[in-house]
């Protein structure tokens, strides 16, 4: 049996979650494999909402733009009316960026099209996901895992210091660590299909038979391809005849039309919605992300995106503790992530029952912009601030400028694996540089100017304030001037050390 040394992290899924967490780590330079039991990548469009905050976190990540050219926005709903007919509404509010907010509404990319883009980054930095390779098993001590592999080039015993599993709603990892999936089956069965078809225009969401159960189905044109997604509940019970011929009948009965006709079936399953949620995130060396954590039902577009944000929350983290920090700050991945997936599978649970009477409007709930850690042990306010921007939240973007007097935008000098600190109308040289930390000064004589006051708008800076952003795009601290022992104190236990005086 092959063993191998020197890894750091094992991520066990190679979907959305575990991708993400791979270019996380590769950009940052940790040794990592990333394995997946099948023989290749997802090919189905079971998610296909990229979400505004998870816009904002692949950008970060290299692919936000190459995911709008593949993709495309949700088009309007057409409801056909019994009668004879039809009504026309958006799907989402349509509501225009803003300085703080530059994408608002969510992007249509299908799952498959979305991990192709994330694969495609990680061969970029120079890794890729191994197929074909499937954890059979796992032990565990305070300084590691080591953890058994089977592929077809036979058994693997590999020592790590951490495994993620990032392999589903039924996870091997989260089996084998014992850790309970409380929640509810759902009482909904629903069938979702990629399909070729004819007699539907690809200029809207196509509802018919909207809040009857027996009949609801939809055809939704999916962004970047020549497919139709199939959406529609089922029977709790009993065999579904998922291919061309079984769904043309499902279509004509439903529908009453004999001019849709479905030609080819690219992938299709049916299936029981469940909200579903880990007792625990991390147990020693182990850890679980995406729907190995969580399950929801698809309405309001929130699995894929929670699941990517898990991962980005977690990436910096590992590698930081790999870097120096204190390994304690691996204990706030649970703390801030666990009460985020039990907010969305609520949400999620509540937009089912919303849709299984005929609603479809979706609003600012579903767009994660809202999503903070303010009750975080990482959310460091000196002195503690009453309104306004707080520790814990969502850093703004804004747009600025550089001192040389080209236009920048806040999210520009946050791009990157570093911490980003501003100091407003503050005293250079106080705080040191080190690395790792960006320090940007805005003020009149700052490298950054703020001359139409969106930073002050968004921010909402007292003079003398530094303001400490994460790597992960939210704010870890907020201190005065007048505290800043508190902020070095912050930054060392960060693994940032203490920074070192030019001359």
């Amino acid at each position: 049996m092959k063993q191998q040394l020197n890894i750091d992290v094992l991520i066990c899924g190679a979907g959305a979650a575990g991708l993400t967490l791979a270019i996380e780590l590769a950009r940052r330079g940790i040794a990592f494999r990333l394995i997946e039991k099948k023989d290749g990548p997802f090919h189905g469009s079971r998610g296909k909402g990229i979400q505004p905050r998870t816009q904002e976190v692949f950008e970060d990540l290299g692919i936000l733009d190459r995911l709008v050219a593949t993709g495309g926005p949700y088009p309007p709903e057409r409801r056909y009316q019994a009668e004879g007919g039809f009504t026309e509404a958006e799907v989402v509010e349509q509501q225009a960026p803003t300085a703080s907010e530059p994408y608002l509404q969510p992007l249509m990319v299908p799952q498959f099209l979305a991990e192709r883009a994330l694969r495609e980054r990680l061969i970029e930095l120079g890794h890729r996901p191994e197929y074909g390779c499937e954890l059979v098993g796992f032990e565990q001590n305070r300084q590691g895992v080591t953890a058994h592999l089977h592929s077809q080039t036979g058994e693997e015993q590999v020592r790590v210091r951490w495994l993620v599993g990032a392999d589903g709603g039924r996870s091997f990892v989260r089996h084998a660590l014992d850790v309970d999936f409380p929640g509810k089956t759902l009482g909904v069965r629903a069938i979702v299909a990629d399909v070729t078809l004819s007699g539907l225009g690809r200029d809207v969401w196509h509802r018919f038979s909207d809040g009857d159960m027996a009949r609801q189905i939809s055809f939704c044109p999916l962004a970047g391809t020549e497919l139709f997604q199939i959406q529609g509940p089922i029977p709790l019970e009993g065999d579904i005849d998922l291919s061309a011929a079984g769904l043309q009948a499902m279509v004509a009965e439903r529908t009453g039309r004999e001019d849709i006709h479905i030609h080819s079936v690219s992938w299709a399953s049916a299936y029981s919605m469940n909200a579903r949620l880990a007792d625990q995130y991390r147990i020693g060396q182990v850890f679980l992300i995406g729907d190995a954590a969580h399950i929801h039902p698809p309405t309001g577009g929130q699995g894929l995106n929670t699941s990517v944000q898990d991962a980005y929350n977690l990436g910096w983290k590992l590698a930081a503790v790999i870097q120096g920090a204190d390994e304690d700050l691996l204990n706030s991945y649970e703390e801030e992530r666990r009460p985020i997936a039990a907010d969305m599978l609520g949400l999620a649970t509540r937009l089912l029952d919303s849709t299984m009477r005929g609603e479809m409007r979706r609003g600012r709930e579903v767009k994660q912009l809202d999503i903070g850690y303010a009750e975080s042990s990482l959310a460091l306010e000196q002195p503690r601030r009453f309104g306004g921007l707080l520790a814990g939240d969502r850093a703004p973007d804004a747009p600025v400028r550089g001192a040389a007097g080209m236009p920048q935008r806040i999210f520009d000098l946050l791009r990157g694996t570093h911490w980003t600190l501003f100091g407003y109308q503050t005293e250079h040289g106080a705080v040191q540089p080190r690395p790792g930390l960006h320090i940007h000064h805005i003020d009149k004589q700052g490298n950054i100017i703020d001359d139409r006051l969106h930073f002050a708008t968004a921010y909402a800076p007292l003079a003398g304030d530094w303001i400490l952003v994460r790597p992960d795009g939210y704010v870890g601290a907020i201190v005065s001037s007048q505290d800043l022992a508190e902020l070095e104190s912050y930054l060392s236990r960060m693994g940032l050390g203490s920074g070192r005086v030019l001359n």
